[in-house]
């Protein structure tokens, strides 16, 4: 039995999964499976990930049986030999000593799962976006922030997996929010580490289409949430509107959907938008401005 099951689902994602693939084989600690399962897709990834995979015996090259990241994500139930589940999406990469810190922290941890920081890149690295998390994970932190940020940074006891039941292959958008409150409700233990283990690539697209699923998504995990007895305040929407705004502001998209969702942010709740005070004010400002600032200006304001 390997000591982690590498989980990499993956469309149409010839030009970064090469790159994703090699972080893996950088990684300081060999004790490793990889199962790549793509999702139909139509462009080389499948050509690019086999011709890679068939040098490493390690790698197992699957399909997936549904549709969408989840489905594919949920085959490591049946297929995963590893001790530990580490999901990695196919267009981040982890940074060299990843799974060696893994490997301590759930020999000396009692924790179900836990995730690290991130940084940002759209091509080269710009900036840390989410800082160190103390303590257990919450709902309160969840919903506010969601330090996890991507699922490339999670990684979960194969058990605790199992327990969780996989995530919602209903759900478009927000799936990995609705597992982690479904994990967390239950009962497991997830703890940040205060080291930067992953780097998300960002994307120029998607983010307006993005926002109506993500409405979607998050509206699925808050019933989720509520079968718990939690109730997201005004002050949790407030912290994650001003979240999609940086986020609005880091992709270059309109800048009347960032100034929006500025505003909406500070009129839902001022005191969450300034829960954290320079963040907040460097991104209201940002929103104010975003028709004017240049994309450097804005990568290197927002990246952190």
């Amino acid at each position: 039995m390997p000591r982690f099951s590498v989980v990499i689902p993956c469309y149409n994602a010839e030009a970064t999964i090469a790159e994703t693939i090699e972080s893996l084989l950088a990684q300081t600690e060999h004790d490793w499976e990889a199962l790549i399962i793509d999702d139909g897709s139509s462009d080389d990834t499948r050509l690019i990930a086999a011709s890679m995979a068939g040098i490493d015996m390690r790698f197992r090259l699957m399909k997936s049986s549904g549709v969408g990241p989840s489905a594919a994500r949920n085959m490591a139930l049946a297929e995963a030999d590893g001790e530990i589940i580490a999901f990695l999406d196919a267009d981040d990469t982890w940074h060299p000593e990843k799974l060696e810190r893994l490997d301590a922290f759930f020999e000396d941890e009692s924790a179900d799962a836990c995730f690290g920081r991130v940084t940002l890149s759209n091509g080269r690295t710009i900036g840390t976006v989410t800082g160190p998390y103390e303590g257990t994970l919450t709902l309160e932190a969840l919903f506010a922030e969601n330090p996890v940020f991507t699922m490339s940074n999670m990684a979960i006891r194969l058990e605790s997996f199992l327990a969780s039941g996989g995530f919602n292959t209903e759900i478009t958008q927000n799936a990995d929010l609705e597992w982690l409150v479904r994990l967390i409700g239950d009962g497991a233990r997830v703890v940040g580490i205060d080291a930067a283990l992953v780097t998300y690539r960002t994307s120029d697209t998607g983010l307006s289409s993005d926002l109506e699923g993500m409405k979607a998504g998050r509206g699925q995990a808050l019933l989720s949430a509520a079968r718990y007895g939690f109730r997201s305040t005004a002050r949790n929407e407030a912290a994650h509107l001003r979240q999609l705004a940086a986020r609005a502001l880091r992709v270059g998209a309109p800048g009347r959907q960032a100034l929006r969702l500025g505003l909406s942010g500070c009129t839902t709740s001022l005191s969450g938008w300034f829960s954290n005070p320079f963040h907040g004010a460097r991104v209201l400002t940002g929103a104010l401005l975003a028709a004017v600032l240049p994309r450097p200006l804005r990568d290197a304001l927002f990246s952190r």
